[in-house]
């Protein structure tokens, strides 16, 4: 009885230094979080040139343009929709009444109102002096709930600013593709814009 118990105790002991020797050999980490892939569309154009409007773009073949609702007397206003990448351009479209000092003004708070949360909020100047069209675009970095915005005008009739939102959460590293490729289009939608 006493040789079997030693025989059990070597046994057990044996098996604890092979578990111990193969536990600790390589170290497990957890995985990193990560993102689903987002397959993007193909790169198409065609042109917005609706009668009623007064301006026109290229806008994406991948874009829907809708009627936006807006106050009374406000009918210029359109929604650029991608239903697959689950993003909106907001548009507004307003005559100048000498009131452009107040326009871009507002304009301006509306991009400054997500400073609280955006890491950094680069200007950059645009003009076309052959289209009479002269702008600022802004890129908000960081998670603002509107990554990206622009103004446009002829600084005597026409004001046009416009605001990229995702419909999601505010995340900057999972809306980084679709972000990339809504700027290309926002970039054509500006270099092909111009007043009627």
């Amino acid at each position: 009885m006493k040789n079997s118990k030693g025989k059990i105790f070597v046994t057990v002991t044996l098996l604890l230094m092979m578990l111990t020797g193969v536990g600790c050999g390589k170290k497990y980490i957890p995985k990193p979080y990560g993102y689903m892939r987002i397959e993007l569309p193909d790169t198409c154009y065609h042109s917005l040139n609706v009668d009623t409007l007064p301006y026109s773009f290229d806008k994406s073949c991948h874009a829907t343009a809708l009627p936006a609702k807006a106050d009374p007397g406000e009918n210029n206003w359109i929604n650029l929709t991608y239903p697959t990448l689950n993003a909106t351009i907001h548009c507004s479209y307003k005559p100048l009444k000498n009131n452009l000092r107040e326009l871009s003004e507002e304009a301006r708070q509306f991009v400054y109102n997500h400073a609280i949360k955006a890491e950094a909020i680069p200007e950059k100047a645009y003009e076309n002096p052959s289209q009479d069209v002269y702008g600022l675009y802004y890129e908000l970095q960081g998670n603002t709930a509107s990554s990206l915005q622009f103004v446009l005008t002829d600084s005597t009739h026409h004001f046009f600013r416009a605001a990229l939102y995702f419909n999601s959460r505010p995340n900057q590293d999972s809306i980084a593709p679709v972000f990339d490729y809504i700027q290309e289009d926002i970039m054509r939608m500006i270099e092909t814009f111009q007043w009627k």
